[in-house]
C-alpha cells in the first residue's frame, strides 16, 4: 500500500496539491469481481500522534469528495464541505486530532471507479466494474489508515452514505473504532428511499448518451440523465416546510435552463441549476455506483440478524437523526439506535430539530455542533 502524489485514478477531477492518493493494491469485492488496483483519493489535517490513535475518519456524503475542509478556492467556492467544523479549535480539532478524509471506493474524485483505466483493457471499466458495497468502502478505507500509520480511530463520523460507513465501522471493525457517529442514516434505507433512487437511476439509464454506460471518450455523456437524477435527489434532502419558506409558489427569479412550459417556479428554476452544477463535478456511472451501495446496505448482511451485527460494537456511538430527514427519517434513526442499545452496544440518540431536511448536517452547523459535542471526550 503506497501513498503516491499526483497518480489520479479517475478522470472526473483534476489533481490538487492538497490532495494525495494512496494505491491499496489490489481487491476483492464483497460482491465479486476483482479489481487488480485501487488508488484512494485523501486528505489529511493536523498531526498523528506517536500512538496513532489520535485519528478522525470523516466519510461523505453521496457526491462529496475529500475536500472536507478548507478555505474557499478556485474549485471549492464554497470551501470544504465541513469546513465550519474542521479545524484548529472547532468541533474537530485539528491540534488535538490527525484527520483523515478519503474519495470512497467508485468514486469520481481521484480514486478507483467506473471512470478509472482498466489495467486489463486500457479501457474506462464503465459498467464493468464491480458492485461496490458500504463495506468494500469501509475496507478500503482501512488499508488506507494502515498505510498512514493509524492504528486507531479516535472517532469515524459522517452523514447519509457516510452514516452508513460511520456505523459499518464500528461492525465491521470492533476492535479498531473508539467512538462512531453516524448522522442522518439507519441500519438499512427504507423503502422510500429505495423507490427515490431508482427514479434517479433510471433517468441515467435511459438518457441516449449513457450509450450502457460506455460514453468516456465519445464526447457525449449522459448530462441530461444525470441532472435529472439530482433533481430527484435534491427533493430527497429537503422537507416540505422549509421549501415553504425558502420557496413557496413564487416565480422563478433568475432564468430557468430549460423550456418554459406555462411559467416557472423558484423551485423548478433551484432544481434546474443544482441538476447543472452536479453535472460539472461528477461522473454518471459513479453516482449509479454510489447510490447502489446506499441502497444495498444492510448492516444485518452476513450475519444472523441486525442484533448479532450490532453485537460485535465496541464503540461509543451517537446516531443523529434530523426533525424533518424523509430520507432517513428521524423516527428510524432512533429506532436504530435502540436496536443497537438492546444488543448490547454503548449507542446513544440525538436529534437536530430543523426545517432544512436531510440535508441539515451540510447547513445548520450550531445544531450539530450542540447535537454532537457532548458525545466526544472532553478537551484536556
Amino acid at each position: 500500500m503506497t501513498p503516491v502524489r499526483g497518480a489520479g485514478a479517475s478522470q472526473a477531477a483534476p489533481a490538487r496539491s492538497d490532495r494525495r492518493f494512496c494505491r491499496i493494491g489490489s481487491f476483492e469485492p464483497e460482491l465479486g469481481g476483482f479489481l487488480e488496483e485501487v488508488t484512494l483519493a485523501y486528505e489529511t489535517w493536523g498531526e498523528l500522534d506517536a500512538s496513532g490513535t489520535n485519528a478522525v475518519l470523516v466519510v461523505h456524503a453521496l457526491t462529496g469528495d475529500s475536500h472536507a475542509a478548507g478555505a474557499p478556492d478556485a474549485r471549492y467556492k464554497r470551501g470544504g464541505w465541513w469546513d465550519p467544523v474542521i479545524g484548529p479549535g472547532r468541533l474537530i480539532d485539528t491540534e488535538r486530532y490527525f484527520v483523515v478524509c478519503s474519495n470512497v471506493l467508485g468514486g469520481c474524485s481521484g480514486s478507483t471507479g467506473p471512470a478509472s483505466r482498466d489495467p486489463g483493457t486500457g479501457r474506462p471499466y464503465a459498467m464493468r466494474f464491480p458492485v461496490v458495497t458500504i463495506r468494500d468502502m469501509v475496507r478500503a478505507q482501512r488499508r488506507l489508515l494502515e498505510s498512514l500509520g493509524v492504528r486507531r480511530l479516535s472517532l469515524v463520523i459522517g452523514g447519509s452514505i457516510g452514516g452508513q460507513q460511520a456505523l459499518e465501522w464500528a461492525v465491521e471493525f470492533p476492535d479498531f473504532v473508539e467512538r462512531a457517529v453516524p448522522i442522518a442514516a439507519t441500519d438499512a434505507l427504507g423503502p422510500q428511499g429505495l423507490g427515490m433512487s431508482e427514479i434517479g437511476r433510471r433517468a441515467i439509464m435511459a438518457d441516449p448518451d449513457w450509450q450502457g454506460g460506455d460514453y468516456y471518450g465519445t464526447g457525449r455523456s449522459p448530462e441530461r440523465g444525470l441532472a435529472i437524477a439530482r433533481m430527484a435527489g435534491m427533493m430527497t434532502y429537503q422537507s416540505a416546510e422549509g421549501q415553504w419558506r425558502r420557496f413557496g409558489r413564487r416565480p422563478a427569479s433568475r432564468e430557468p435552463l430549460y423550456p418554459e412550459f406555462g411559467g416557472c417556479f423558484d423551485i423548478e428554476r433551484y432544481l434546474h441549476y443544482q441538476g447543472r452544477d452536479l453535472v460539472r463535478r461528477f461522473d454518471a456511472n459513479s453516482y449509479l455506483y454510489l447510490l447502489r451501495a446506499m441502497d444495498l446496505y444492510d448492516v444485518a448482511a452476513g450475519y444472523g440478524s441486525v442484533e448479532e451485527a450490532f453485537s460485535r460494537v465496541r464503540a461509543k456511538m451517537l446516531f443523529v437523526g434530523i426533525s424533518s430527514d424523509w430520507l432517513f427519517p428521524a423516527a428510524e434513526v432512533r429506532r436504530t439506535a435502540e436496536r443497537a442499545a438492546a444488543a448490547g452496544a454503548d449507542a446513544g440518540y440525538a436529534e437536530i430539530k430543523s426545517l432544512n431536511g436531510h440535508d441539515a448536517f451540510l447547513k445548520d452547523w450550531d445544531l450539530l455542533r450542540a447535537a454532537i459535542e457532548p458525545f466526544l471526550p472532553e478537551r484536556r
